[in-house]
């Protein structure tokens, strides 16, 4: 997939591309809906299939005051999800507050069809953009019929109900669901960082753990079954975002046990895959009231984890 960072290098083979725009963090079921219709549409007009989208994301320039803003990709997560649906460009925009006063109809002009004199153009069933939000689907397909391009409005993608939105990923695992935040974006949501020293408490108690520190958004406190991949293998494992009350720490933490694993990963980098949620976080009378729990978590992580998780497989490295 080729990535251009600049508008002013647009190559002529993308001259009548199938296009779609938006932020895309996530890369949830809905975005990958769209995403394989341009790639599929292009090919049967015999055009390039195009993505443009954002970096920084919009609202971290429009609205500075909103901290944090919780992401729930990186830039190059992003880029890789993109490409995996078969997609032939990005065009990078770098989102800044002089490009936040364009109008819509000065995008239109300038970008889509005075850079791109795109073919056709999928946008979300609630997408806006422009100036003031002055653009929307109708803005846009008014604008086809005067300049010779089609838009088509894809409908929202559901699971269980609710619609798989950014907002509404980031509002599930900010609750701690985790699950259902997975569903909506069709893969396990995955955190990535560094291992570091924390208290090491769990090993005092038989149960190893390092801590994780990230730029994501973490899940709500509490204990979860996860798969850690470490350098290119997968662990099974659990761990406990919290306070660890039972020992009286003030301070959040993100503590991860792998199971049946045996060595140092202090320094390295790890990501974490969470596949469910086990329990709140609790205050127990002793360190072996606490080694009991864990025990019973561990278990408890096996058997969700030997019946396979959102298409992850059923035997790990």
């Amino acid at each position: 997939m080729k990535i251009i960072k600049d508008i002013d290098n647009i190559s002529e083979d993308l001259t009548g591309a199938v296009i779609t725009i938006g932020n895309f963090d996530g890369v949830h079921l809905g975005h990958k809906e769209i995403f394989r219709k341009i790639a599929k549409e292009a090919g049967e007009r015999n055009k390039k299939s195009v993505v443009i989208t954002f970096d920084p994301h919009p609202q971290k320039i429009m609205h500075p005051e909103r901290r944090p803003f919780f992401m729930l990709t990186s830039l190059n997560e992003k880029l890789d999800l993109i490409s995996s649906c078969g997609v032939d460009a990005v065009i990078l925009i770098t989102f800044s507050t002089e490009f936040a006063g364009i109008t819509a109809g000065k995008f239109v002009e300038n970008i889509l069809w005075g850079k791109l004199r795109l073919s056709k153009l999928f946008v979300g069933y609630d997408y806006v953009f422009g100036k003031g939000k002055g653009g929307n689907a109708e803005f846009l397909k008014a604008y086809g019929k005067k300049l010779g391009f089609q838009v088509e409005e894809i409908s929202a993608v559901k699971t269980d109900g609710m619609i798989a939105s950014s907002t509404n990923i980031r509002l599930s695992i900010l609750v701690g669901n985790v699950k259902l935040a997975s569903e909506m974006l069709g893969r396990p949501y995955g955190v990535s960082g560094t291992v570091v020293k924390g208290y090491r408490r769990g090993t005092d108690i038989g149960y190893p753990t390092a801590n994780i520190k990230s730029e994501k958004v973490i899940p709500a406190t509490g204990v979860y079954v996860i798969i850690a991949e470490l350098e290119g293998t997968r662990h099974q494992g659990v761990i406990n975002i919290g306070r660890n009350p039972t020992f009286g720490n003030e301070e959040i933490s993100a503590e991860v046990h792998l199971l049946d694993f045996k060595g140092d990963i202090y320094g390295r980098a790890i990501t974490i895959l969470f596949i469910d949620r086990l329990r709140d976080e609790i205050k127990f009378k002793s360190p072996e009231e606490l080694a009991r729990q864990i025990k019973k978590d561990i278990e408890k992580a096996r058997e969700i984890l030997s019946f396979g998780a959102l298409g992850m497989p059923h035997t790990f490295e």
